[in-house]
């Protein structure tokens, strides 16, 4: 049995989409694969593939009347054995959720990623959209058992196009979009060198004021419905910036613009939580030089990273 999961990118709405604003979400052309081959050993064997082809983790995993353990938890490095816990947690809670014993028989599991793990395009949320289609389960129960999140980047997993996306208590919204820029060829996206940490935006974020939240929320999400309407770049890069404002004010951080490409002619937006991973770049020419004289070397045009 074989398995696809798009990738992810939050265009707008980052923190925000946590209580409710409206996001504009972009699966990626590239994704992750899942392959998964039953067998009578009792177990399951893991094996995780890089985009190409290396393996970059691989377990064993047996169950008992303790639960699912690893079989290779001595002469594992500290790293491994906290994947290996994570692959634990994710069998743990799938298991519960479709009613299935996986080790009545045994499976051999294998992920092929088609994009770079540490650019974080949903390694994790491709991951768990997988396993769900896989043992018929809910993804965002699964995704919420587990990593936790607004949900987005599940949705981005199943979608074959843009779309908004929006998370009312339990419920998720996720609607098709018309987002197609005719300036497509002006966006480029950068990869920042860094893996993000997102705890301090949200601490930040979390100790606004209710009423100072929501007002966030519907300017966030009025700026989502603007943008997918919007028809030239110069509105497009208007609209970014107001959204960059809004959200440094509410998280206490600078803005990556400020912070790393003042002399930048066009707009600058962080995608997801601030401080790595990939943020957008608008430019009436093609900006690559730019970034590259400044040390970011992978550029990728929207045609080549957005479905």
């Amino acid at each position: 049995m074989r398995f696809y999961s798009h990738g992810k990118l939050l265009i707008t709405a980052e923190y925000a989409v946590l209580d409710g604003a409206q996001a504009l979400c972009l699966p990626t052309k590239k994704g992750q694969f899942l392959n998964v081959e039953e067998n009578s050993s009792g177990l399951i064997k893991w094996i995780s593939k890089d985009e190409n082809g290396e393996i970059w983790f691989q377990d064993e995993f047996r169950k008992d009347s303790f639960g699912i353990k690893s079989t290779s938890e001595e002469n594992i490095s500290e790293k491994t054995t906290e994947i290996s816990q994570r692959c634990i947690q994710i069998l743990t809670e799938a298991e519960e959720l479709s009613g299935l014993n996986l080790f009545e028989k045994g499976y051999i599991i294998e992920t092929e990623l088609e994009f770079k793990r540490e650019w974080g395009l949903g390694t994790s949320s491709t991951l768990i959209n997988n396993i769900s289609q896989w043992l018929s389960i809910d993804p965002y129960v699964l995704l919420n058992k587990t990593f936790g999140g607004s949900g987005y980047d599940i949705a981005c997993a199943k979608a074959d196009g843009a779309i908004t996306y929006e998370r009312k208590k339990d419920t998720q919204i996720s609607l098709k979009s018309p987002f197609n820029p005719v300036f497509s060829d002006n966006i480029y996206f950068v990869y920042l060198n860094q893996k993000q940490n997102s705890r301090e935006g949200i601490a930040h974020y979390r100790k606004q004021e209710d009423a100072h939240r929501e007002v966030l929320i519907e300017k966030v999400s009025n700026i989502t419905q603007q943008l997918i309407k919007c028809e030239n770049l110069a509105e497009f890069e208007l609209l970014l910036n107001i959204h960059e404002n809004l959200i440094a004010k509410a998280v206490q951080l600078p803005k990556v613009k400020t912070r790393v490409f003042a002399d930048f002619e066009g707009s600058i937006k962080s995608l997801g939580a601030w401080g790595g991973d990939f943020v957008m770049a608008t430019s009436k020419n093609d900006p690559t030089v730019y970034f590259k004289t400044k040390g970011f070397e992978v550029v990728i045009p929207y045609s080549k990273m957005i479905l």
